[in-house]
């Protein structure tokens, strides 16, 4: 006996209103900002007006005010040491809790403790720690590299927890059994069986640190170590501020993290999609 179909029905005025809302909200703001880094300072009457003439030399004038290579440089050095050591220590980190957590007392508070910090805002605890931050020396790329690190672990620990429940214990025990020690099976066995959230990990944390701008601006004080975000201060003078140069700014910090995204934003749904069944 066959089974009937059902018709699907598509709201078709609300679908083309949700997609109206989706090209207002997102293609809005960029188009805004494109249209005003080309133009020149007596244009900015109507900022959605196109340019009369191009100015491409808005984009040129940025690059030199904020210093953009040396810029450019420490803020990605930041971010791919960042990344790497997170990927590297939070994945360890989060393996060790996830197994031995229903087998040891304090590997299961370690989980809450990690977990906990989540709900802490980062403005409670920035005083403090520009204090610390300044008493060991701290203020630098390598410092605020390593509070990257450890200020991503609570979120990254409670991601990776879902991976690694996911898999199954019976392919460690035959990799002790084959002789292997808990570190080989680690990084030959669940290691590459994570790869859909370490991709999930990598691109938040490549985005939040590329973004960031609250902990360079409480921590870096020393000009040298200013990343891209904290060179956006150039454009605001005492009584005006140039709004061509600065939107010309934010497209060159905007475009390489856009890249990133856009190649790499189908590892992020498949890796919270993944992570987030058995978490």
């Amino acid at each position: 006996m066959k089974k009937a179909r059902v018709k699907e029905r598509v709201n078709w005025p609300l679908t083309i209103l949700l997609f109206a809302l989706a090209i207002l909200l997102i293609f809005g703001p960029l188009y805004i900002t494109v249209v005003i880094a080309l133009k020149s300072p007596q244009e900015m009457g109507n900022v959605l007006a196109l340019p009369k003439q191009i100015h491409w030399q808005n984009f040129a004038d940025a690059w030199k005010m904020t210093e953009y290579p040396k810029k450019f440089i420490n803020t990605l050095f930041i971010t791919v040491v960042t990344l790497v050591f997170t990927i590297l220590t939070n994945s360890m980190t989060a393996y060790a809790i996830t197994r031995n957590k229903e087998k040891n007392w304090f590997f299961k508070v370690m989980y809450y403790y990690f977990i906990s910090a989540m709900f802490i805002p980062f403005n409670v605890l920035m005083l403090p720690l520009v204090k610390q931050a300044s008493l060991f020396h701290m203020d630098n790329i390598y410092g605020i590299t390593f509070l990257y690190i450890i200020f991503g672990l609570p979120m990254n620990t409670f991601l990776y927890a879902g991976q690694v429940k996911s898999l199954p214990v019976a392919l460690e025990e035959a990799a002790i059994i084959d002789g292997a020690t808990t570190t080989q099976t680690f990084i030959k066995i669940i290691f590459p069986l994570m790869k859909p959230m370490s991709a999930t990990v990598a691109i938040m944390s490549f985005m939040w640190t590329w973004n960031d701008f609250l902990m360079p601006l409480v921590l870096l004080s020393d000009a040298k170590y200013q990343t891209l975000q904290l060179a956006q201060y150039v454009f605001k003078g005492q009584f005006a501020t140039q709004y061509n140069l600065a939107f010309a700014s934010y497209l060159m910090v905007l475009i390489p993290i856009l890249i990133v995204y856009v190649f790499c934003q189908k590892w992020i749904i498949a890796g919270v999609t993944s992570g987030s069944v058995k978490a």
